[in-house]
């Protein structure tokens, strides 16, 4: 039976996790799930797309990822099921793809809207229970992807930059995610990093036009207190603070640019 991930802004105080689980286990007694992070900040789209691809390259072909973070449930915004690598993604349109989509092709897109595979009564508010949790549970069970409904090109994508852009001196980038510790992990990727300056001269990272030196190899590396850009174990430049919060420390994520030269 193949394993089914679950991304969610649900929390564990409540009973959405629970309800999502016993949906997927009356279907495929059998099926294997894994709570990946319940965590999600409320309504953040950008957060679970940014967990979602991280976590992609680390389950084996046939896995399920289910993704509800859906603050446009019960409008008209479709729910999709998407095929990259020979794994599957059901989610909202509403752009948690992206950073997957952007960076694997797709092997195929479907609009999710066979009835059949709902619960007999669709809540208005709880599609993950009637909808997206049924339809992983019967793709876990061998029903084809196309019996879910049509094949589409067309579905939404995040306005977000998933690389840096060159700048005249260097690189330019943002932050696309803040995780628990306050890190802010950019989208410098350390293949763009990888190109020696054709002066020679040391690359220096620069915070809101601040330096805060070179990249460095891990947190200690700077005095506690101190902050630090090096490449996370997603291959990203990060911007911390040793022991410490960057996000404290340099303000909102959406407000903070980086640059690389």
């Amino acid at each position: 039976m193949p394993i089914v991930t679950l991304i969610t802004d649900y929390g564990t105080r409540d009973h959405y996790v629970g309800v999502l689980k016993g949906v997927m286990l009356g279907i495929a007694p059998d099926i294997r799930i894994v709570d990946v992070t319940h965590d999600v900040e409320p309504h953040n789209v950008l957060h679970a797309a940014f967990v979602l691809r991280r976590i992609w390259p680390w389950y084996p072909p046939g896995t399920i990822h289910l993704a509800v973070v859906d603050p446009g449930v019960g409008s008209g915004r479709r729910i999709i099921l998407g095929q990259y690598a020979g794994q599957y993604v059901i989610a909202p349109d509403n752009g948690l793809i992206t950073l997957v989509h952007r960076d694997i092709p797709a092997e195929a897109m479907y609009v999710v809207e066979n009835r059949r595979y709902f619960t007999s009564e669709l809540s208005a508010t709880f599609h993950g229970r009637d909808v997206m949790a049924p339809v992983a549970s019967y793709l876990a069970c061998g029903v084809k992807p196309n019996e879910f409904g049509r094949a589409t090109d067309r579905f939404e994508l995040l306005p977000v930059a998933h690389r840096a852009e060159a700048a005249t001196e260097g690189l330019s980038g943002g932050v696309l995610y803040v995780d628990r510790f306050g890190t802010m992990v950019t989208n410098i990727r350390r293949e763009q990093l990888g190109v020696p300056s054709e002066s020679g001269r040391e690359l220096q990272v620069f915070v809101n036009g601040v330096s805060i030196g070179p990249v460095r190899s891990t947190f200690s590396d700077v005095d506690t207190g101190a902050a630090v850009a090096l490449v996370g174990s997603s291959g990203l430049l990060e911007i911390a603070v040793n022991r410490g919060s960057a996000a404290d420390r340099f303000g909102p994520p959406e407000s903070v640019r980086v640059m690389v030269r």
